[in-house]
């Protein structure tokens, strides 16, 4: 991670645009390979930092009860506590199912999310020592987890328009209709809208205020947006690869596809 505050160098530190700018954006770094490939020792584990703090995290929350909630998916299940603090009563919206895409998303986070949209300072990593490793892993664990939330709301969505045109899905789920059901939950004006929000503030977050207006900031816009974007009809696609064939919106769409597919199971319809 390339630090927007070199403590190495008190008059760098104490620089107070430099501070503002940390506070501004300091979920925007350089992502050392170490901190996911497993370089850096840990005592007694032979996990990457990254999923060392991601799982010690979800224990620790599990135990009051995150796990607990129905949008929120761990990726590490086994290592969840019992919670101590007394269920909360969840209304009972979303059908019984056990759709989960977290491994997926994890993998596209790492292998293709973070390459994109961090940018390149043009050196090797400096080592733990000089890299602020610590705070890298716990942004990223947080950003994961925010991910996870997003695309596994798709249940929700999914329920929703179910209830609203129950006969229609009725019938694409019994005829195994996965391509459908993807065409009958899309609504291309609403997926063009969030885009066009997304990139407002992945441009306004990534910059300096302070600075010229024609600096282009810490963050790749255009690489943010694609993450979301691949498959839209007419969106600007100036980063799409194989690898962006499943992002955020397409696994957001995989998950009500496949909570649909579902659906019937134990009700009259089945």
């Amino acid at each position: 991670m390339d630090s927007a505050i070199d403590l190495s160098d008190a008059s760098k530190a104490l620089d107070l645009s430099n501070i503002r700018f940390q506070l501004v954006a300091s979920s925007i770094s350089a992502e050392p390979d170490n901190i996911h490939s497993g370089g850096v020792r840990l005592p007694g584990s032979d996990l990457s930092l990254f999923d060392w703090i991601l799982r010690e995290q979800e224990a620790l929350h599990s135990l009051v009860r995150r796990y607990e909630s129905p949008d929120e998916y761990p990726f590490f299940p086994d290592a969840l506590n019992k919670p101590i603090l007394q269920p909360l009563n969840y209304p009972k919206i979303l059908h019984p199912n056990d759709v989960n895409v977290s491994a997926a998303i994890k993998r596209k986070y790492i292998e293709v999310i973070l390459p994109r949209a961090c940018p390149d300072f043009g050196r090797e990593d400096r080592g733990e020592q000089q890299e602020n490793y610590g705070s890298t892993a716990t942004i990223d664990v947080s950003l994961l987890q925010a991910l996870s939330r997003r695309i596994h709301f798709g249940k929700f969505v999914a329920e929703s328009k179910f209830q609203a045109e129950t006969e229609r899905f009725v019938q694409l789920v019994k005829a195994e209709d996965r391509k459908g059901i993807d065409e009958a939950i899309t609504n291309a004006k609403v997926e063009k809208k969030v885009l066009e929000r997304l990139r407002l503030k992945a441009r306004t977050y990534g910059k300096d205020p302070s600075i010229e207006a024609n600096d282009h900031g810490k963050i790749n816009v255009d690489a943010v947006v694609s993450m979301y974007e691949v498959g839209l009809p007419g969106a600007h696609t100036s980063f799409e690869t194989e690898n962006f064939q499943e992002t955020v919106i397409p696994l957001t769409k995989e998950v009500e596809v496949e909570y649909l597919m579902q659906r019937l199971i134990g009700t009259e319809w089945e």
